[in-house]
């Protein structure tokens, strides 16, 4: 089932719950008023090693879905959000049946380089005047629409902008305005390498929750109180 969009079209490349084939539409780049946001989601056995000491495998991926519906959640309520767009397994996408974000499979997961630039292949196809393609990774469970709002605000004013983890080192966000290409780099050193493609870093505070990406407990456990619906009760 192919889940609403809030926009004027709906996608229709294979893999998105049903056949065909994006047909890319052309048009003059317009100032960026809205965005389609690409989110990765590991969605395995693996995900979140880190959390090693949750407990058994199956507790460990709850905690990590639940991370990533959390995610999506606050990016499908974002005000200059025109669709969501969700890149996962199809064990992990059952989860996102319950929010009004496009969910894409892949058949075989061949990790994040893979999942991103699937997720924006797909967004590009989706492409319309006015309308930016952003990738927030998903693992931001202390993220709000309002903290995700004002940086793709920020952002449409630059071809292509990013937000860096609080450690400034990372990368939680980047984004592509209308007419401008993403050039993804995520992994170790993301932040520098981000900036050496072009990428204008937005001034977002440090403690914003869209800065906070986790990997360990004790990441996790210093966001308590700001926790989404979903992780909340897993933590705290």
């Amino acid at each position: 089932m192919v889940k609403a969009y809030r926009g004027d079209r709906l996608p229709t490349t294979t893999g998105i719950r049903k056949a065909g084939k994006a047909v890319p539409e052309t048009h003059a780049p317009q100032p960026t008023t809205e965005w389609v946001v690409v989110i990765p989601v590991k969605g395995t056995p693996d995900a979140k090693s880190r959390f090693g000491d949750v407990g058994d495998d199956g507790d460990r991926t709850e905690l990590a879905l639940a991370i990533a519906y959390d995610t999506v959640q606050a990016a499908v309520a974002t005000a200059a959000v025109s669709g969501v767009l969700v890149v996962t397994s199809a064990e992990a996408s059952v989860i996102f049946d319950e929010t009004d974000a496009l969910v894409l499979v892949e058949e075989e997961p061949d990790g994040l380089t893979a999942a991103i630039a699937l997720g924006v292949e797909t967004a590009e196809a989706m492409g319309a005047a006015g309308r930016g393609v952003a990738v927030l990774l998903g693992d931001l469970p202390a993220l709000t629409p309002a903290e995700l709002d004002a940086a793709l605000v920020a952002a449409a004013a630059h071809d292509r902008a990013m937000v860096p983890d609080a450690v400034g080192t990372g990368t939680t966000l980047i984004t592509a305005a209308d007419g401008a290409s993403h050039a993804p780099a995520f992994g170790l050193g993301s932040a520098a390498a981000h900036r050496a493609a072009g990428y204008v870093t937005l001034d977002i505070p440090q403690a914003s929750g869209l800065r906070r990406d986790v990997d360990t407990r004790e990441e996790l456990h210093a966001l308590v109180g700001r926790l989404g619906a979903r992780t909340a009760p897993l933590v705290e």
